[in-house]
């Protein structure tokens, strides 16, 4: 592992780590590789945390262009500080709030630049003398030799520096600084910095970027004196211990450089004095090992969650850390009382939930939300609470949410499916009359083409752009409304929900066989190019018609039947994996991790594999899967064909790797693939145990011969929901050649609506 070896070299937590290594106390936390996905399109977030964490702290380079959207990039050698939070794996950049950094030498209160940091505080630092694993990061400056080391409980950052004795020392606060692309849109910043005593900060950054007046409220313990403290408004000092302005920093200075300094930053939506608390009831004392030590427990504990035996050892590494970076977001945003400040601007105090943030929901509801389902199943009521809080306070449910703020990025109202999957599957612990009330709200506005749907059941393209993409996801959303209606008896809004669900059919053309751009006069528009993309302005969100064709996943029997039945729905399907051309000038960089056309890089093809098994042949869904994790998913920095995107590019292949999908984000059904592992044992909650185990496994051996539920013969290419929380065991039996029966029968295939189950039960839900 790469952090341990850089441990060694650098002299520093040997001690530490070999405990982290330890098997039986830190168990699966040893295969993660921070780094995979810090390079080439990933975006991921590198430094300290706990599993769903308020806080992800870590460096903050000087921001180069969209591939530094997390704040780091694995190409970068320049520091310009260490902010307390980080997006993980998104498209745009923010957060990156109270950037601290420590240096030695002359003042400075500027970053300096790439070329030259040597101009401010920023620093080189080098891979070789940098470590990192989930609950620690640390990091040698070399421009001003301090040793920095970071790690995190839930709203607390812990910060230790070690500075040289022969230097002077300083620390300095810039709130102005953020995680921001400057080429791309440059945020409006205020700020507030107090000294409340020799030993405690409290302050405040306001900020316009991607969301829009977000406020993060924070506290900063020092555990050294913090005697000579100026605050700069700009670049002018000033007396006083207060300062409110766009331009704040705080310079703490040493005449006595201490050897160490450690800070204790807590943040909070609320106030400055409730950060104050959440750093007593979270880091009451000064012992750095030991808050490393929890950090570590605790993702020991979540990466324990699937215990996966898996003989390579890049390949263990690759799916233990894509099963970390699925726990990183949705984050907590409420204090250590429960208590939050809701979108309205209001507090609500001591909530009886744990509420969220950082919805990317266009993106995880396809993959990371049903995972959570599985394996985080005391987490879901809270994840849906949150949202239906958010429309309370905001009129609609979240679209993609960040720390209050609503930015409407993306198409649909993907908050639906979370929704609707786990009231599906069982979840008592919300209000469904209100879940159904928000559903509706959300799905019956006027903006972003709904008003067209409501009125003509269909989005004209020459009066709404992106109109084919957000038809087909606003016809999912629908079809969730639709089922949760019917499971609360609601006949009409069943029906009408169900109608809607079906306006996508209005897009496919039957004779090129493709989704297209309806006009206004209702004919399709022409010319028409199924490869071209035009990004934000075309009639595809990210993609172009061949790869949005199949984003039917709630009806995929009838998308079947459309192309002609079994035979020229698998041609077509054999096609997009191997037609090339370019997809002209204006395509987005989104699209990626390119296999003809199908682009593992962007969310709405990752169920396009797994639809060969409708048609009866999920042997061909198995040879797809091989390809697409050998090209995609390594164990290097550039690991990651396209963004994570708030952990769902990972979650993809955490459940890809077990060997089940959800096509349909919300009816319970795991459609199998081919498992890459030997076997997985997945604590589902109350207890009980899921096992997927295989026998002749082996790197050629990718086809199920055959399988077994419990040691009894299983026929169906699908697995529900019920039978995985039930503790199940599902054996596959694999061989290096298809076997073309398996799965084939029309009984055997995965539905949209599954039967019911013995007993009047529902297959996917348990009830």
């Amino acid at each position: 592992m790469k952090f341990v070896l850089s441990c060694l070299a650098i002299g520093f937590c040997v001690t530490l780590y070999a405990q982290s290594r330890d098997s039986q106390r830190f168990g699966n936390l040893r295969y993660v590789d921070p780094y995979i996905g810090t390079g080439g399109h990933g975006h991921v977030f590198l430094g300290a945390s706990v599993p769903f964490g308020a806080v992800q702290v870590g460096p903050s380079n000087i921001n180069k262009g969209w591939d530094w959207c997390s704040g780091y990039h694995y190409s970068d050698s320049v520091v310009k500080g260490f902010a307390q939070n980080h997006l993980n794996g998104t498209g745009i950049p923010d957060l990156g709030d109270i950037l601290i950094m420590p240096f030695t030498g002359a003042v400075r209160t500027e970053t300096g630049s790439q070329a030259d940091p040597s101009q401010g505080y920023s620093s080189h630092y080098s891979h070789a003398q940098e470590v990192a694993s989930p609950s620690y990061y640390s990091v040698w400056l070399k421009d001003h030799r301090v040793r920095v080391e970071l790690t995190a409980t839930e709203r607390v950052a812990f910060h230790r520096y070690t500075f040289p004795a022969d230097r002077p020392g300083h620390i300095i606060i810039d709130l102005l600084q953020g995680n921001f692309d400057a080429g791309w849109q440059h945020p409006k910043v205020k700020a507030h910095l107090l000294k409340l005593n020799d030993s405690t900060l409290i302050g405040w950054r306001n900020s316009s970027q991607w969301a829009k007046d977000r406020r993060i409220y924070f506290a900063i313990r020092s555990s050294v004196a913090l005697k000579d403290l100026t605050l700069i408004d700009g670049d002018r000092p000033i007396r006083e211990l207060t300062l409110e302005a766009d331009t704040v920093k705080g310079l703490i200075s040493f005449q006595h450089t201490p050897r160490v300094v450690m800070l204790k930053v807590g943040v909070s939506n609320i106030s400055g004095e409730k950060a104050l608390a959440n750093i007593d009831a979270e880091i009451p004392r000064w012992n750095f090992a030991g808050v490393v030590r929890q950090g570590s427990e605790k993702w020991a504990k979540a990466l324990g969650r699937i215990q996966a035996t898996i003989a390579d050892p890049a390949r263990r590494t690759v799916f233990y850390t894509a099963l970390y970076h699925t726990m990183i977001a949705p984050a907590l945003y409420n204090d250590h009382d429960s208590s939050y400040r809701g979108t309205d601007g209001n507090v609500i105090e001591k909530a009886p939930f744990n509420n969220y943030t950082i919805f990317s929901l266009w993106d995880t509801y396809r993959t990371l939300n049903p995972l959570m389902t599985v394996i985080h199943p005391e987490r879901v009521s809270d994840i849906v609470n949150s949202m239906l809080s958010i429309y309370q306070q905001q009129g609609k449910l979240p679209i993609w949410h960040l720390q209050g703020r609503e930015t409407d990025c993306m198409v649909g109202y993907s908050a639906v499916p979370v929704i609707a999957d786990a009231y599906l599957k069982g979840f008592r612990g919300f209000d469904p009359e209100l879940a159904l009330d928000a559903m509706k709200a959300s799905s019956t506005r006027d903006d972003y083409g709904m008003k067209y749907l409501k009125e003509q059941g269909y989005i004209p393209a020459d009066k709404e752009r992106e109109s084919v993409s957000k038809a087909l996801e606003y016809a999912i959303d629908d079809w969730c409304i639709s089922r949760v209606a019917a499971r609360l008896g609601k006949k009409d809004d069943e029906q009408y929900y169900a109608k809607r669900a079906s306006y996508y059919t209005r897009y496919f053309d039957t004779v090129t066989k493709f989704m297209r751009p309806v006009l206004a006069n209702g004919s399709f528009r022409e010319p028409f190019d199924p490869f071209q993309s035009i990004h934000e302005w075309g009639d595809y969100t990210e993609g172009n018609a061949w790869q949005y064709t199949w984003l039917v996943p709630q009806d995929v029997e009838s998308l079947v039947r459309m192309m002609g039945g079994d035979r020229a729905f698998i041609t077509k399907l054999d096609s997009l994996f191997v037609v090339s051309k370019s997809m002209g000038s204006q395509a987005s960089p989104d699209i990626s991790g390119l296999l003809g056309m199908y682009a593992q890089g962007n969310e709405p093809n990752h169920h396009i594999p797994y639809l060969y098994a409708f048609a009866g042949a999920p042997w061909k869904t198995a040879m797809q899967i091989k390809k697409i994790t050998d090209s995609f998913y390594t164990n290097k920095n550039d690991g990651l064909c396209g963004n994570d995107d708030a952990g769902q590019m990972s979650a993809w292949y955490v459940m890809t790797a077990i060997g089940l999908y959800p096509v349909n984000p919300a009816n319970g059904i795991f459609v199998f693939g081919t498992p890459l592992v030997k076997e997985a044992r997945l604590e589902v909650g109350g207890g009980k145990v899921f096992t997927v185990q295989t026998d002749n496994w082996g790197p050629n051996n990718i086809y199920i011969q055959r399988a077994t539920l419990n040691g009894v013969p299983y026929r169906k290419s699908y697995i529900g929901f019920r039978d995985i929380k039930a503790g199940a065991t599902l054996r596959f039996y694999m061989g290096d050649k298809p076997n073309p029966v398996f799965g084939q029968a029309q009984a055997d295939r995965p539905l949209s609506f599954p039967p019911a189950a013995p007993g009047g039960r529902l297959a996917e839900t348990g009830r």
